[in-house]
């Protein structure tokens, strides 16, 4: 089934002047403009498009992908506002309509918001709302402490960071736990450290326990035979660069290479870390 406001592979109908008409299953026929048509795609053929409502509210296909689609948050600008509300560059020609109702606080041309993007089946139209609460911890909590979850930071606080776990709950990452700057907006993988008794959840962004410590040492490992045995990182490298390499806090990976370091498997050199014996 064809979903506006997400990717379909649609199957290519027939060819007119104004471009390529497709089998939009129960949404009838769907136009993909000339535009966005490839001289070489003909009927029988398929083709990755994205489904929205064109300036007139008619059902259209484009191959240019939004920065979020149906049933996402995502961080977006503000690029203008009116009297029907606050319009949002999500990467298509037409922006996205936040309507008065759905904004949590009055949205100001410039800036940006975290915002929740579905389709409203009373009017049929593609919006966003930045009420995040309506859209969040709407299912029961199975997660397990140690669990590995995708985060999305939703924005900064007192107490640290709260961040959108897996699309569909709150969590928290403490300041102490955010060894990184983070922003909002921002994807990255994370950790549950506990579920509370009244449901809330603590977030770390690294595998709580010395067993993260002995996970990363065979990482490190398996990443300098791959390098050919040395690699331009030590324990005095920037926190981004020994995160973005091994997903770990500069602390977590001092205390790696210094149990590999004491079982005489590494050493460091003035240029880096290697394997022992490496020539």
């Amino acid at each position: 089934m064809a979903d506006i406001g997400k990717l379909n592979t649609l199957q290519v109908l027939r060819s007119s002047e104004f471009g390529l008409f497709l089998d939009g299953e129960t949404l009838g026929d769907v136009l993909l403009p000339k535009r966005y048509v490839d001289k070489n795609l003909k009927p029988g053929d398929s083709v990755e498009v994205f489904i929205m409502l064109d300036s007139e509210d008619r059902i259209t296909a484009t191959t240019q992908k939004p920065y979020a689609m149906v049933d996402e948050f995502a961080e977006l600008r503000v690029i203008s506002v009116t009297g029907v509300g606050a319009f949002l560059d999500w990467g298509l020609p037409k922006d996205l309509l936040v309507p008065f109702r759905e904004q949590q606080i009055k949205m100001r041309e410039g800036q940006s918001y975290m915002v929740w993007i579905y389709l409203d089946r009373v009017s049929g139209r593609l919006v966003a709302s930045s009420k995040l609460d309506k859209f969040l911890d709407k299912t029961e909590v199975t997660y397990e402490a140690g669990e590995k979850v995708n985060l999305q930071i939703a924005a900064k606080t007192d107490l640290g960071y709260k961040a959108i776990i897996n699309g569909t709950h709150w969590g928290v990452v403490f300041h102490n736990e955010a060894f990184l700057p983070l922003e909002r907006g921002q994807r990255l993988d994370g950790f549950i450290k506990q579920v509370r008794d009244d449901g809330k959840i603590d977030l770390c962004l690294q595998k709580p326990g010395y067993e993260k410590v002995t996970d990363l040492t065979d990482l490190i490992l398996q990443h300098l035979k791959k390098q050919g045995g040395s690699m331009p990182i030590t324990g005095k490298s920037a926190p981004e660069t020994i995160y973005n390499l091994f997903g770990v806090s500069k602390k977590t990976y001092k205390q790696a290479i210094g149990a590999l370091y004491k079982k005489r498997l590494i050493e460091f050199t003035d240029t880096g870390t290697q394997l022992v014996g490496k020539k």
